[in-house]
């Protein structure tokens, strides 16, 4: 066995933190990418092992999400996302100039092991089209330059910071956050962007507020939405004060991104 124990021992402990053992499926595929770099044949065996599933189930799972890679992945790994709107409004021109750019082609990786390039689907970020991602941190508005003035700042091992989120760190070491062990960056970076809150900023100068309930409405289900409602406006205020004025900002990673139709059953909630 290459994994180390150590690796297996946190394996477990993430399995531990589930009443149903079997829905630690998904983060304890970012652990051992953490430490393997992919998810390897051996760390299939080893998640089935300790989940007393088999083989099988945990490969359906492994395939299923594009964020699980069976070769090895560079220390960053840049996505542009090609779905409708970043494609028109320039995500297709980035993409090919990056491929030029860097000399490889979709889900490669460079010769010094720095970048690997992929086209991705929508990341929920249309108000920010087109976008790229670096270790599933935002980078908004791009055009085929600051694409370019990226992934040479990642090749240099110069510090970059995400339009909207944290410093980013290696693909290894995102893979870790996302297997449920944090590090110092969950603070990094604005709350949220203007982009996304635009309309909720139009509303506040137009005073616009929902509707109240009527007087009819006196079940506990029309009281408990009204308190909800009230609750939200309040939490919605509160992003806009602290959202930059006059930034793209807004908030960071993302879940794990999926091909069309039905997931297999990791088990669960994730």
């Amino acid at each position: 066995m290459t994994i180390a124990p150590e690796t297996v021992g946190e394996l477990r402990e993430i399995a531990a933190r589930y009443p149903q053992s079997r829905s630690a499926l998904l983060p304890m595929l970012h652990l051992l990418q953490s430490s393997e770099g992919f998810v390897t044949a051996e760390a299939i065996e080893v998640c089935a092992d300790v989940l007393d599933i088999s083989a099988a189930e945990v490969s359906g799972v492994a395939t299923f999400y594009t964020m699980y890679k069976r070769r090895p992945v560079g220390d960053y790994h840049v996505g542009v996302c090609t779905n409708t709107l970043c494609a028109v409004m320039g995500g297709d021109l980035i993409f090919e100039r990056l491929k030029d750019h860097l000399g490889v082609g979709n889900d490669e990786t460079t010769d010094d092991g720095k970048v690997t390039l992929e086209h991705i689907e929508c990341n929920a970020a249309c108000d920010y089209a087109p976008v790229m991602t670096v270790n599933w941190e935002f980078f908004d508005n791009q055009t085929p330059e600051s694409a370019v003035a990226l992934v040479d700042d990642l090749a240099a091992g110069n510090v970059v910071t995400a339009t909207r989120g944290a410093r980013v760190c290696t693909w290894r070491e995102a893979e870790r956050v996302l297997a449920g062990f944090p590090d110092d960056r969950a603070d990094d970076g604005p709350a949220a962007g203007p982009a996304s809150l635009a309309g909720l900023k139009l509303a506040r100068e137009r005073n616009w507020r929902a509707p109240e309930p009527s007087s009819e409405s006196t079940t506990g289900d029309a009281i408990a939405a009204d308190q909800a409602a009230k609750s939200s406006r309040t939490e919605s205020d509160v992003a806009v004060a602290a959202s930059p004025a006059d930034t793209a900002d807004s908030a960071g990673p993302k879940s794990d991104s999926n091909s069309d139709g039905k997931a297999p059953d990791a088990g669960g909630t994730h």
